[in-house]
């Protein structure tokens, strides 16, 4: 058997004690779905919600660390973000191992980070909740699992080095580099005794801005010390065992100095030629990494720290049970279960972990960003693990105590940048509606302040936290193009999204206002956000390639003296591939999609919207076509929503069949399983709660009901212990009984094609009886889901 066959079947029968052994539903989930062609899907070993993030780094899409695009191996490192797109993120102090030096020659080892970017063996991937594995053309095999803030390597030689002329000498690298080499200083230190390995870096954010300090700790279990030194650039040398970089001030790049520590190991102990890494990784100090490692996994067992990752994802993912029906297609399973699975990825528990403030609050961190995550990872996570959103409602309002702000973006404990409005004050209003009653510990004064503060002061930076533009926010009721704003700074785009964004955030703290009592402010936002129709032109016609679409009345740009702008309505769509719609100096006046798109999102006024725009009929008309155009892309997270807006028509039936458009089509099981970037599990998320059957308009406490793709699924409420369960009748696995004939709660006929967050506080039954034709069910004005101008009644309300 050569050593490659072993390798591959080691993998194999690892994997195939993983099935036999790990609850079953951790063997539908594949955390491979989403890692190639801009998913960025981290594949690696965490736990829930877990800082640790270990995977092997390669030198292609490497956002995620790792990618399924044949790209070489470049280091195995312990802290990643997931799904998120631009530059990649931490990656911090990767190890690579290599059996042995050239000629037995330290300096033929190989050092620098591309030079030593070695080829993976094709098939030997293996990627489970909470382990990964894969092997390298040298013959080592790196396996990996995690705790909390500890990642454990292990790491299997090969009996003779690939490497010419080389005894079985492993040397194992720590490098004082990230994935996006965005190092600015650094230091390591080796013990020439015990070959320990710890270090210090400071690192730029991916998508913000500041620098923040990360320390790490290494030791190896498995074989003596033979020696250790440091290495700069492609040398290394035994003396000394420390070294310390800056940037040099004339170069001024990171990339130009690669620089680490390693150790040296005699051969193995043991049959099976393995060595044990333990990088513990701490924001507070090179004491507190060790410590973390030494209590987290103190004996160096492989096994015991992977099962016990595992129980830890057994317990998250089995908050839903699921009978799936006959005949459903296990691949459907996957694509639920590794939905979930993603969703639970991020945000990161670093709480302890925080040295810019002292607090006892939770601290996550890895918010990248809440404009995607407010939309249906919240939710998400509000309904499967109540417990941990409102730890992370509690750290939102600890960081707006010690910074003055709610963040809209967040990660590596640094300010990430805004993509629109002040997305926090939805994630807020929306757990206050749905879990106010079991959020123990959750300051809702203190959130209320925060979320006004958003809506009444600009900050002088509000590329990163608030709003700008308040000033003409306020006085002409809109976000102008070439914005008049003296108070702040920021990037003067996207007038036509952030209106309509800073609208709906006004709205969320509308509704907790007057929930607690604040009437007048409630007045006041409820009437902000009215300020969308004054964006609207009702004459705008739209054309593609010169044929007109049919349909007129358009979100615009107006400048400050209310004379209107211009920008075509399929303008930053797909079909002009975005148009460099994003942030950058040329950003234009919508962001990441097409006035066509915005102009649907009035999502706390949808009766309003469609009245506006022409009635049902025609709205659903305007829906039909955004969908089938090419005008919407289901990879960018405002996409999401306009797959159910139907509902809102009385055509409840039309989100059923959308809903099918795109599951399996863009979400299922291949490595290209997602379109775009999974956004830190958005499209996870996206894709749960629609096979659900309960998708959220979040911010709101409304739920729209859809036939699930299962038979039936219950969730267990952890605070309540009280079961929802949702039920078909006349399910089949075809999927050609889409529509919801009849419906009962608790075994009372329900018409509404929405329910709240109370199915899930007090548990009940929603059975749904499916046939094969639109029915009646859902589309009565009564039955259709709450609207501002049909269930609030305001005053003074001042529009243009």
């Amino acid at each position: 058997m050569t050593m490659i066959t072993k390798i591959l079947t080691g993998l194999a029968l690892t994997e195939l004690a993983l099935c036999q052994s790990g609850a079953d539903v951790l063997n539908f989930v594949n955390p491979l779905i989403g890692t190639v062609d801009g998913g960025h899907v981290f594949p690696g070993a965490t736990l829930p919600f877990g800082m640790a993030k270990a995977v092997a780094d390669v030198n292609g899409e490497d956002q995620g660390g790792f990618a399924s695009d044949g790209s070489n191996i470049t280091g195995f490192s312990h802290m990643h973000d997931s799904g998120t797109g631009g530059s990649p993120s931490l990656g911090n102090f990767p190890l690579f191992p290599q059996a042995g030096c050239p000629g037995d020659t330290l300096n033929n080892c190989i050092f620098p980070k591309e030079t030593r970017a070695t080829p993976r063996i094709n098939g030997s991937v293996r990627a489970h909740p909470g382990y990964f594995a894969v092997a390298m053309a040298t013959n080592i095999k790196a396996e990996m699992t995690v705790t909390n803030h500890t990642a454990l390597y292990r790491f299997s030689f090969p009996d003779t080095p690939v490497e010419n002329h080389a005894t079985l000498s492993p040397l194992i690298l720590a490098d004082l580099t990230d994935l996006p080499d965005s190092r600015i200083n650094g230091s390591v230190n080796v013990d020439e005794e015990t070959g320990r390995i710890t270090g210090t870096g400071s690192f730029s954010p991916s998508f913000g801005i500041g620098s923040y300090t990360l320390h790490f700790c290494a030791d190896f279990n498995g074989a003596a010390v033979k020696d250790t030194g440091v290495f700069m650039n492609n040398r290394a040398g035994s003396e000394p065992k420390n070294l310390s970089t800056v940037q040099d001030g004339v170069n001024n790049s990171p990339e130009i100095l690669p620089a680490g520590a390693w150790t040296q190991f005699h051969a193995p102990e043991g049959d099976n030629n393995e060595i044990l890494a333990r990088v513990g990784v701490s924001f507070i100090s090179v004491d507190q990494a060790c410590k973390n490692a030494e209590s987290e996994i103190p004996d160096y067992d492989f096994e015991a720290v992977h099962a016990a990752a595992q129980d830890a994802w057994t317990k998250t993912l089995g908050a839903v049970e699921v009978t799936p029906g006959e005949g459903v297609n296990a691949s459907l399973q996957t694509v639920f279960w590794s939905g979930v699975y993603r969703a639970s990825l991020s945000p990161q528990d670093y709480t302890g972990e925080n040295p810019l403030w002292d607090s006892t609050e939770p601290y996550y961190d890895s918010y990248y960003c809440i404009w995607d995550s407010f939309r249906s990872i919240h939710t998400m996570i509000t309904i499967l693990d109540p417990l941990s959103q409102v730890r992370m409602l509690r750290s939102l309002i600890d960081i707006y105590r010690h910074e003055g702000w709610l963040p809209d973006c967040r990660m590596s404990l640094c300010k990430g940048f805004t993509q629109g409005g002040s997305n926090a004050d939805i994630m807020l209003a929306d757990a206050y509606l749905k879990i106010k009653s079991i959020s123990d510990g959750v300051d809702w004064a203190t959130a209320y302040e925060a979320v006004v503060r958003d809506a009444e002061v600009e900050p002088e930076n509000w590329s990163v936290q608030g709003r700008g533009g308040l000033h003409s926010w306020k006085n002409l009721h809109y976000i102008p193009t070439e914005d008049y704003d003296p108070y702040g700074v920021g990037p003067f785009t996207r007038s036509i999204s952030r209106t309509v964004e800073y609208a709906y955030d006004d709205f969320c703290i509308a509704e907790m206002a007057q929930d607690m009592g604040h009437d007048a402010d409630a007045q006041k936002y409820f009437g902000r956000s009215e300020y969308w129709r004054n964006m609207y032109l009702p004459s705008q016609n739209s054309s593609i390639n010169g044929t007109d679409t049919g349909f007129t009345g358009f979100l615009q740009p107006r400048f400050l003296n209310g004379t209107w702008g211009f920008q075509d309505p399929i303008f930053c769509s797909p079909l002009l591939n975005f148009t460099s719609c994003y942030l950058t100096p040329d950003g234009h006046e919508t962001y990441e999609g097409s006035s066509w798109l915005y102009t649907t999102f009035v999502p706390h006024d949808m009766a309003s919207l469609i009245t506006t725009l022409g009635g049902p009929d025609q709205f659903v008309k305007r829906l039909d076509y955004l969908h089938e155009s090419g005008l919407l892309y289901i990879g960018d997270e405002q996409g999401f929503l306009p797959v159910f807006q139907y509902h809102y028509a009385g055509r409840p039936g039309k989100s059923a069949e959308r809903a099918h458009y795109y599951i399996p089509r863009l979400f299922n099981t291949t490595l290209v399983g997602i379109p775009g970037n999974d956004d830190s599990g958005a499209m996870g998320s996206f894709v749960a709660l629609t096979m659900m059957g309960l998708f959220p308009n979040p911010g709101q406490d409304v739920y729209l009901i859809t036939p699930p793709f299962f038979e039936e699924w219950s969730i267990t409420n952890p605070v309540t212990g009280k079961k929802a369960t949702v039920r078909n009748r006349n399910f089949d696995a075809g999927y050609e009984n889409l529509y919801i004939q009849s419906a009962t709660l608790d075994g009372e006929a329900y018409s509404k094609n929405w329910l709240t967050h109370d199915f899930f506080l007090n548990g009940g039954v929603l059975e749904l009886t499916l046939g094969r034709n639109e029915s009646d069910w859902g589309t009565q004005e009564e039955d259709l889901p709450p609207s501002m101008s049909t269930n609030h009644r305001m005053t003074g309300c001042s529009l243009l």
